[in-house]
């Protein structure tokens, strides 16, 4: 059962969601490890302009090069932690994409009985979809469950989220 995850209401763009597809994102959190880990913060733009200028000062000295001729190590899972995992992706970059209109205040998340479960756009950002556990789609229950930033209802998650709508 594939089911898709609509991004609505006040902003600028429609977005579906395919959660089936997110076992292949690089952005993708392996949740067995993810609230034990210790966090540490990263200064994205310190280390933008850290690569850029290691990258500028290695294309004077050397040339260019494309990033398999650099043997650059892209995040991989192994075939093993794929088929066992339980994994999630944090909404982010999705709800960003859909571009909230400057009036819009909540994210309204509805599960499969039409329970509505709201938050601030900003409290949004930060939350864990789970698509998988055990190495399997989440089946009935799903196809998302939406888990807090700290992991606090882990588990309990708000499961079977069939909608996201900007208000």
């Amino acid at each position: 059962m594939m089911i898709i995850i609509p991004i609505q209401g006040n902003c600028k763009y429609r977005i579906s969601l395919d959660p089936t597809t997110w076992i292949f994102d690089d952005r993708k959190l392996d949740l067995k490890t993810y609230f034990v880990e210790e966090k540490v913060e990263k200064d994205t733009m310190g280390d933008y302009i850290k690569a850029t200028s290691k990258h500028w000062s290695r294309e004077l000295m050397e040339g260019a090069k494309t990033e398999a001729e650099l043997g650059k190590p892209k995040k991989k899972f192994k075939k093993q932690e794929l088929l066992n995992g339980t994994f999630g992706i944090v909404l982010e970059p999705f709800l960003k994409n859909a571009e909230p209109e400057a009036d819009a205040e909540n994210v309204v998340f509805t599960d499969r009985e039409g329970g509505e479960h709201r938050f601030p756009i900003k409290d949004a950002y930060g939350m864990i979809f789970q698509f998988s556990s055990e190495g399997k789609p989440l089946g009935e229950e799903g196809p998302a469950f939406l888990v807090m930033p700290d992991g606090s209802n882990m588990e309990n998650p708000i499961k079977g989220i069939r909608s996201i709508t900007f208000v």
